[in-house]
């Protein structure tokens, strides 16, 4: 049992081992039990999953407290909220993805739950290089934080500019590269069709597929400014990577109740701007001022009160009230894709 207590990036194995074990068991009971069968989620489910994630992310704080300490706690929670709020903005590009594909509702989640493995892995090889860069190299930080400040007053200047999909160059090299069907076949991910040149069955992907690895790569490209915005809250790479993935968790169990109201929260990407730039000011305020370490109590109170600030305005502003009907279906199809092909169709491959 003594390889339990071996550090691993500053903490004990069964620490690390913990926090994976319930993450496992957590997504487990979510597709074993909650959603072992297709069926569209809608926003009162979405919302009670939502509060099951969130509440299990803030008592975990108490496991920081009892292993940690009371400033270590603080700077989880405030990380937290941090990635919850700036992972906002992916909650647009994904709607925007599943729009062009024409996803039913019914399939995005299981898009969304696969999705989450690629985030559990990705995340900790970022963070993980991100704490050996850091560790060696302190003066990195000011680099993440001068990055921040300049993300974040660019963000002010284009949080309006609209984010289209149809001019992805990736979704081109996809399918230059993949065989990829026109139409969905149900919930698979591939399927096996005949080849129009031999007549012999071979894979090919369906646009679910490519709408995973989309929703993949958006999360990549936020990534870039979440995770050092968490480093320069803290460098402990446990507090920095469960406070990444149980807001990440938290916040795709919340899509399906936001993708419907996202139009509330328009102007919440200014608010977003702001807090990137109060972050990455942090350090450099800590030096001016000649502290160790920008107090960590504060940091949550203000950032609370910048994220309260947008969201309020963002609801006085846009007005009516919070619609609380499901989003949608698509009206027609986008690009071809959007045909529904049951089993007794086409035949179900393997996902």
């Amino acid at each position: 049992m003594e390889i339990l207590l071996v550090l691993f990036l500053g903490k004990p194995l069964w620490m690390w081992l913990l926090f994976l074990g319930l993450v496992m068991a957590l997504l487990a009971f979510d597709l074993g039990v909650l959603h072992k069968d297709d069926h569209e989620i809608g926003v009162a489910e979405s919302l009670r999953l939502s509060a099951m994630y969130i509440v299990l992310g803030l008592s975990f704080s108490a496991f920081i407290w009892w292993q940690m300490d009371a400033t270590a706690t603080a700077q989880y929670l405030t990380a937290f909220v941090v990635e919850k709020t700036l992972a906002m903005d992916n909650i647009f590009v994904i709607a925007l993805i599943f729009s062009f594909f024409a996803i039913p509702r019914e399939y995005q989640h299981r898009v969304l739950f696969w999705g989450i493995l690629g985030v559990i892995v990705l995340r900790g090889i970022m963070i993980g290089l991100g704490a050996t860069i850091v560790d060696q190299y302190h003066w990195v930080l000011y680099l993440f934080a001068a990055f921040l400040i300049f993300t974040g007053i660019k963000m002010l200047f284009v949080a309006d500019k609209e984010h289209k999909i149809e001019e992805n160059g990736l979704i081109r090299f996809l399918k230059r590269r993949l065989r990829v069907t026109e139409d969905l076949h149900g919930h698979d991910f591939f399927v096996k069709k005949p080849d129009p040149a031999t007549g012999r069955l071979v894979r090919y992907a369906t646009p679910l597929f490519l709408a995973l690895i989309l929703i993949e790569i958006a999360d990549l490209v936020f990534a870039v400014d979440s995770v050092p915005a968490v480093f320069t809250i803290t460098t402990d790479p446990y507090i920095v990577y469960t406070s990444n993935i149980f807001a990440i968790l938290g916040l795709r169990a919340l899509y399906f109740a936001l993708a419907a109201i996202l139009h509330r929260f328009a102007y919440l990407k200014y608010a977003l701007s702001v807090l990137l730039v109060f972050i990455g000011s942090k350090i450099f305020v800590a030096d001016l001022m000649g502290w160790e370490k920008f107090p960590p109590e504060w940091s949550l109170g203000i950032t609370f009160a910048i994220l309260g600030a947008g969201v309020a305005f963002s609801l006085w502003k846009t007005g009516a009230a919070m619609p609380v009907e499901a989003q949608p279906e698509p009206a027609a199809p986008v690009h071809g894709h959007g045909k529904v092909l049951t089993a007794a169709e086409e035949g179900r491959g393997r996902p």
